[in-house]
C-alpha cells in the first residue's frame, strides 16, 4: 500500500488505517473486526525549519466495516479539525 498525502488549507494529510484487534502472535490479520482510523496534520516539508505535525485519532463508538471507509472518515475528520479553527490559528496550535 502506498503512503498517499491530500493537501488541505495548506497543510498535509496523512490517513492511517489499522485493524481494530491487533494481530496476535501466530496468526493472520483480523479484518474481520472491522478497522480504526487516525490522521496526521503536518505543515509543508518546504517549512525552513522542522515541520510540526499532530496526529488525531477518529473517535467513533464502532470500527469501520473497511479500510476503505476508514481512510475517508480520518480524511473528513482533518479537514473539519482544520476548518474550526479560529483564523490566525492552525490545528497545531490548538489545545489537546
Amino acid at each position: 500500500m502506498t503512503t498517499t498525502v491530500r493537501f488541505y488549507r495548506g497543510l498535509e494529510i496523512y490517513p492511517f488505517v489499522f485493524p481494530h484487534l491487533p494481530t496476535q502472535a501466530g496468526f493472520g490479520r483480523n479484518y474481520d473486526e472491522g478497522f480504526d482510523a487516525a490522521v496526521r496534520i503536518q505543515e509543508p516539508d518546504a517549512i525552513p525549519r522542522a515541520p510540526r505535525s499532530r496526529v488525531f485519532g477518529v473517535l467513533v463508538k464502532t470500527p469501520f466495516l473497511n479500510a476503505g471507509d476508514a481512510r475517508r472518515a480520518s480524511i473528513a475528520y482533518a479537514e473539519h479539525l482544520i476548518d474550526m479553527c479560529s483564523p490566525g490559528e492552525t490545528v497545531l496550535d490548538m489545545k489537546a
